[in-house]
């Protein structure tokens, strides 16, 4: 099996569910249920960071990239999370540089949460509709004209681009992504595995209304 090649992209003041939600929905996915434990994920997920020095997340949590940049392989999918890190991330030349670039070869691009900034910053939401984070959305919506900002759904899938709402919201995104690839089937056995409730729904999962 030719395993598809993912990139978690990570940086300081991530949010760790951000990015390790899909990470564990990647990491658990199996094409056949009945050998879970002798198979591997159809997916190779890679952590990626600008430096291979040890990032520190939101909450202090340490994680250690798999690759840079410039050594990431050559990927099928690229995820880039949130967190409070997006404020100076969106204006990381670096990482822009490495979001246009793969957004020309990847079959997915996506992000959860405030990491749809870097998206819009780097111009790949243009004329798209696009999500973030509940208390990002007008301020989305200020940063970028261009792009529709989407109050009402928890993931917004444009096949090539997908951006979704504030962090647990990265688990659905990618569980939709496990669809895209490999068939509802499997996508609701990774949640069933994760003992997660498959998303039936793509409403956002809180109401935004004051009080």
């Amino acid at each position: 099996m030719k395993r598809k090649q993912l990139g978690i992209v990570i940086f300081d003041d991530v949010e760790v569910l951000d990015f390790c939600g899909p990470f564990e929905v990647f990491s658990v996915t199996r094409l056949d249920e009945n050998r879970r434990f002798e198979d591997t994920s159809p997916f190779d997920v890679h952590l990626v960071a600008q430096s291979p020095e040890p990032v520190t997340t939101t909450g202090g949590m340490k994680v250690i990239p798999d690759c840079t940049f410039e050594q990431a392989p050559p990927l099928d999918i690229l995820v880039v999370p949130g967190g409070m890190g997006t404020r100076q991330e969106m204006h990381n030349e670096a990482l822009l540089a490495f979001v246009r670039d793969a957004t020309a070869s990847v079959e997915t691009l996506a992000s959860v949460c405030t990491g749809a900034l870097v998206l819009g910053n780097a111009g790949l939401l243009d004329g798209l509709s696009a999500t973030t984070h509940w208390r990002s959305l007008d301020w989305m919506q200020s940063l970028f004209p261009n792009v529709t900002v989407d109050k009402q759904s928890h993931v917004v899938n444009h096949g090539h681009i997908i951006t979704s709402a504030g962090i647990s919201a990265g688990i659905d995104m990618a569980l939709q992504i496990v669809a895209m690839q490999f068939g509802e089937d499997v996508a609701r056995a990774s949640a069933r595995h994760m003992e997660y409730p498959y998303p039936e729904s793509n409403e956002r999962r809180i109401n935004l209304s004051p009080g």
